[in-house]
């Protein structure tokens, strides 16, 4: 499957290089994808090649998303970055020193504006039972975030606003999609299947799309700097997940596109997509991720993938200028 430069392979197989091509291998034959349309490559079964093709791959600065078996994330191949900057990583090291603060607060005050966004949707369809939410993301998290909090106050107030957006899921999903709590690893309901899943694709997109930048992806600001991680990427997917995560699995859901029945896979204690929902979904938040829009200060239409790389820009003016940083908002488009 190809989308604006997105390939997905699903069936196990090998890949490798013939000549200027790269080429999949697997019992149905040979397949070849040609390089220069591809700028992301996500192998979503046990796929293997060798350092002979990840040197190729790597001199075409194409990012590789790995996920196992089961559909869970193992990691992404980051090519040698060729957009390094020595200065802005010492001063966004400061940034993180000095400007942590204001920054993960501008995220969770995002977070709630797009979570307000989303759920409005619903309310002006008749799910009343929705507005106390609405009124408290309207006005009590601002209210909360104007005073002088410590990263752990803010890290709370996140957390409260996911878990009552969860929490809402009752009022407008079909009961078998219905969350009782969040359980990411494993996922253990439908509803936790497709968070975890969509949260991972978004993370990745985000990885991609920052390394275009000269940004350090691991010096973040809400999310802890952690070793194995791009922590600043899940930093700036957050404010995206109510826009392009959260409104793909309310469509298919409620649209029946997925169904408990066909599309997922129960075992023990957990539950994932199976092969025909990953397709689904995959396809759903591919459309979704290359729908564009018209950016009120570019004066042009962008797509929301182009939307993650600009909050890479913003985040870079606000480390060398000082500006104040507004993550992106789905009711003013940027």
């Amino acid at each position: 499957m190809a989308k604006n430069h997105t390939r997905y392979i699903f069936s196990p197989g090998e890949l490798s290089r013939k000549d200027n091509s790269i080429a999949f291998s697997n019992k149905k034959g040979r397949f070849y994808l040609p390089i220069r349309d591809t700028r992301e490559l996500y192998c979503m079964n046990e796929v293997s090649f060798n350092t002979k093709f990840l040197d190729f791959i790597s001199k075409a600065g194409i990012v590789v998303h790995i996920f196992n078996y089961y559909g869970h994330y193992s990691g992404s191949y980051y090519p040698k970055e060729n957009l390094v900057s020595g200065d802005l990583t010492i001063k966004q090291a400061h940034t993180h020193t000095t400007g942590r603060i204001e920054i993960a607060k501008a995220i969770v005050r995002a977070i709630a504006a797009n979570v307000h966004e989303t759920l409005y949707h619903y309310y002006r369809h008749g799910k009343s039972d929705l507005k106390p939410l609405l009124d408290w993301l309207k006005t009590e998290v601002d209210r909360f975030l104007d005073r002088e909090l410590s990263l752990e106050q803010v890290l709370f107030v996140e957390g409260q606003i996911w878990h009552r957006f969860y929490d809402s899921f009752r009022h407008f999903l079909r009961e078998d999609f219905v969350m009782n709590k969040r359980v990411k690893r494993p996922p253990d309901n439908p509803i936790n299947a497709l968070i975890s899943f969509g949260n991972t694709l978004l993370y990745t997109k985000t990885i991609s799309q920052l390394y275009t930048t000269h940004l350090n992806q691991t010096i973040s600001f809400l999310h802890a700097p952690q070793e194995g991680r791009f922590s600043l990427s899940l930093d700036l997917s957050e404010a995206f997940k109510p826009v392009v995560v959260y409104k793909t699995i309310f469509d298919l859901v409620g649209r029946k596109k997925l169904q408990v029945h066909k599309h997922f896979d129960s075992k023990l204690n957990y539950c994932l997509l199976n092969e025909t929902g990953k397709k689904i979904f995959i396809d759903a938040f591919e459309t979704r991720m290359n729908e564009t829009f018209m950016h009120p200060k570019l004066k042009k239409k962008i797509s929301y993938k182009h939307a993650l790389k600009l909050e890479g820009y913003k985040l870079i003016k606000t480390i060398l200028e000082g500006r104040e940083f507004t993550p992106f908002l789905l009711k003013e488009k940027q």
